[in-house]
């Protein structure tokens, strides 16, 4: 390892060379308070950043080992020193001059939830840092004496700043580790309890708009009816009060607008931890809890579906489905097969985002059109057998059918924001008016045992080579998906991917797995597993191509690695 003056011998040695030239200080240097690592020089100044990664040690940091003493903490602790280095190196990004990216400093940009990121990991004995860094340059000519303030004056301060606990506002990231192990307490309280999710009482759940996550100012705070309401002993915060949803079927009814879409919202991304003034900190939802909709168009590849769809008119085999164009009901109902595959204990559902001929069948069209002429059977019947006998809870947004209540065992209505227990009301007047009984095959969990094929598009399955992978490429989309290849993955309707980091870590990770898993046996969940092992055991650097992971990954759920998978139509 070479040192900082090494570091400023062959800045002053390249100075208005060529922009290749930069590639010649690829390495590390040890500065006095920490080791800078230039792990990949741009192309020239209009190219990507380059990445650039720093460590500091905990002694030299000075963080109570009180606070990255656990896989929570750590996450917590990475992610409040992540918003701390953005903070600083605002000030001094483009501050160095020159073309194109030339004097950008740039870090990941954190949302309102709380996710393990690559731009910041902690370990017991390190912190590690990564960001990128534009190399100036005047056209393409190298201008080292502005990167040399940049790595020497700029980037010392920020790091000084922003991670020096004698620096930190401690009180502040005393009030984020606490408010992390009291959303824990929580998630840790709703399986004793048997809950799937739990609103705390002052809740603040919409949102500024529809482009922005913040909360709205003078909102409605969210009051847990009586008959919901419970206690939440927490270590630090001490009991909260607020409504628990517990296991089995809940509906969310009431009048457009008045906060049905807006409950669900929340619960769907309860299954993260959000930072203390978001308004929903004491959301918290089952982490396994997934959101379903219907997707047409969907590729859909060796899914049983028969729980739901049987009897197609054109003989088609549903427990074996595959399509490259599927409805609103055949998406609809791999998604929840899917769902079961990837574990999840809590389906999210909302009547607009469904398909309607999946959801419900009501009366009339019942008597209109035979059981014998329907193929689906519609969720309304399912409902009741995925949690009696696969343990499986449902929380339903439903406006348009009454006949829903039928299966709820709790029913929420939301009145001009304020929620409301109806289920003893509901009951009673279930009775004047009973639903047509109907005749439905018996349940019976789906049955996949999906193998990815060795011929998947990137994959050489002939000739000289053959069974070795090719090298794929990425171009991530923002959310919405990205390229593997030639292969579009649209993960557009997969709602709980909350950032764009996500989806760049799903492409890398279906890389990996494309590249070195594939072996025309292993299943889609035995693939996952590894995959899981290794993110569990590695991180995301278990997956990175060279000798470090840069920054701009957030790591995804298992029900999202599933979800992005499924939608892969290699």
């Amino acid at each position: 390892m070479q040192n900082a003056s090494d570091l400023k011998t062959q800045l002053q040695a390249i100075h208005h060379r060529s922009y290749p030239a930069y590639k010649s200080l690829k390495g590390s240097y040890q500065f006095r308070d920490f080791i800078l690592h230039i792990d990949h020089v741009q192309g020239d100044p209009f190219a990507s950043p380059s990445h650039i990664r720093i460590r500091l040690s905990h002694k030299t940091a000075g963080f109570p080992a009180a606070y990255y003493k656990d896989t929570l903490t750590r996450v917590t602790l990475a992610d409040y020193l992540t918003r701390q280095f953005e903070t600083q190196i605002n000030h001094y990004t483009f501050r160095a001059k020159g073309s194109g990216k030339s004097g950008l400093i740039s870090v990941s940009h954190c949302g309102q939830e709380v996710l393990s990121r690559s731009a910041c990991e902690i370990t017991d004995k390190e912190i590690t840092a990564r960001f990128f860094i534009g190399f100036p340059a005047n056209g393409r000519t190298i201008n080292a004496t502005e990167l040399e303030k940049i790595l020497f004056d700029f980037l010392p301060a920020c790091i000084e700043k922003a991670f020096f606990y004698k620096n930190t506002d401690c009180a502040k990231l005393e009030q984020a580790i606490f408010l992390a192990e009291d959303q824990d307490s929580i998630r840790t309280q709703l399986k004793e309890k048997n809950l799937v999710a739990f609103v705390a009482d002052h809740s603040v759940l919409p949102r500024e708009s529809g482009i922005s996550s913040r909360p709205l100012r003078d909102s409605v705070p969210f009051m847990s009816p009586q008959s919901l309401r419970v206690s939440m002993k927490l270590p630090h915060e001490g009991t909260i009060y607020g409504m628990g949803i517990p296991a089995g079927i809940t509906l969310i009814v009431g009048g457009g607008y008045h906060g049905k879409s807006t409950l669900l919202n929340a619960l769907e991304l309860g299954v993260y931890n959000h930072i203390a003034g978001d308004g929903r900190e004491y959301v918290i939802t089952d982490d396994s809890a997934l959101k379903l909709r219907s997707e047409d168009g969907r590729f859909i590849r060796n899914v049983d579906i028969s729980l739901f769809i049987n009897d197609l008119p054109n003989k088609k085999d549903t427990r074996c489905f595959s399509t490259e164009d599927a409805s609103g009901s055949t998406s609809q109902a791999a998604g929840i097969v899917e769902g079961i595959e990837a574990g999840s204990k809590v389906f999210l559902l909302d009547e607009d985002t469904s398909a309607t001929n999946f959801m419900v069948r009501d009366t009339f069209m019942q008597e209109v059109i035979s059981r014998e002429k329907e193929p689906i059977t519609p969720f309304l019947e399912r409902a009741g057998d995925l949690y009696e006998k696969a343990g499986i809870s449902t929380i339903l947004v439903a406006g348009s059918s009454g006949a829903f209540f039928h299966i709820a065992d709790t029913v929420i209505q939301m009145d001009s924001y304020h929620p409301v227990d109806i289920s003893t009301k509901v009951r009673a007047l279930c009775g004047k008016y009973p639903l047509n009984e109907q005749k439905m095959s018996a349940f019976s969990m789906p049955q996949n045992h999906r193998i990815l094929s060795k011929k998947s598009p990137g994959i050489r399955s002939h000739g000289r080579g053959a069974g070795k992978p090719e090298r794929l490429k990425i171009k991530v989309h923002g959310k919405d998906g990205f390229l593997l290849g030639h292969q579009d993955v649209d993960l557009r309707y997969i709602e709980q991917i909350v950032d764009s980091e996500q989806t760049a870590a799903l492409g890398l990770i279906l890389k990996y797995a494309m590249e070195n898993l594939i072996d025309g046996q292993r299943t889609i969940p035995e693939i996952i597993r590894i995959l899981s092992e290794e993110l569990h055991r590695r991180g995301l650097s278990a997956f990175a191509e060279g000798s470090s992971l840069p920054c701009g990954y957030a790591v995804p759920r298992i029900q999202e690695i599933y979800s992005c998978f499924n939608r892969y139509r290699g």
